[in-house]
């Protein structure tokens, strides 16, 4: 068997401590070595700008599902899955009906879902603000410091505004990352 991931789902807020739960059930020997290789909280990095501070925080992206990657045997899969639903928290595998033996997501999901988080190369920190057309901004940042213009487009999958800036007194499209700029 190909290690594959599954996905667990479990009681919103308990994402941790489910985790903390599987690696003591690994590390006690309830479910064999070498079965499950990775656990992960699919979290995303955000980037908040507050009284003109930039920080960067994680938030989870998928509240009550956490991804294990697991090499689950044929035979015996049962054996492995069955310590993991009794943990308190666990409602189940996704898309698992009854005692039926859990099943894998796809590649591509497992992908788009490591990269958001950032396990991944591809997707980078965004932000939390959001913008929208015809709103006022003061761009504080870069080259176009202390300028205030008017969103013309958003670019969220890019993480791009295009602003119009007055410059000697005609206006000028400018396109600026959606950290250089705050709302008036």
């Amino acid at each position: 068997m190909a290690k594959e991931w599954y996905i667990l789902h479990i009681f919103s807020g308990y994402e941790k401590r489910v985790e903390r739960a599987i690696r003591l059930l690994m590390e006690s020997g309830e479910i064999p070595a070498g079965v499950i290789s990775e656990i992960k909280i699919p979290e995303e990095e955000l980037t908040e700008v507050k009284d003109g501070k930039k920080r960067v925080v994680r938030r989870k992206f998928l509240p009550g599902y956490i991804l294990i990657e697991m090499d689950l045997p044929a035979v015996n899969w049962k054996g492995v899955c069955a310590p993991i639903r009794r943990i308190h928290g666990v409602t189940g595998f996704l898309g698992v009906v009854g005692d039926a033996r859990p099943q894998a997501i796809s590649a591509d999901e497992a992908k788009s879902v490591l990269q958001k988080s950032g396990e991944i190369k591809g997707e980078r920190a965004r932000s939390v603000q959001m913008f929208t057309p015809g709103q006022q901004v003061k761009i504080i940042e870069g080259p176009f410091d202390t300028f205030t213009g008017t969103v013309e487009e958003v670019m969220a999958d890019r993480n791009k505004l295009r602003v119009m800036v007055a410059i000697f007194g005609r206006t000028t499209p400018v396109e600026v990352d959606m950290l250089q700029v705050e709302l008036i």
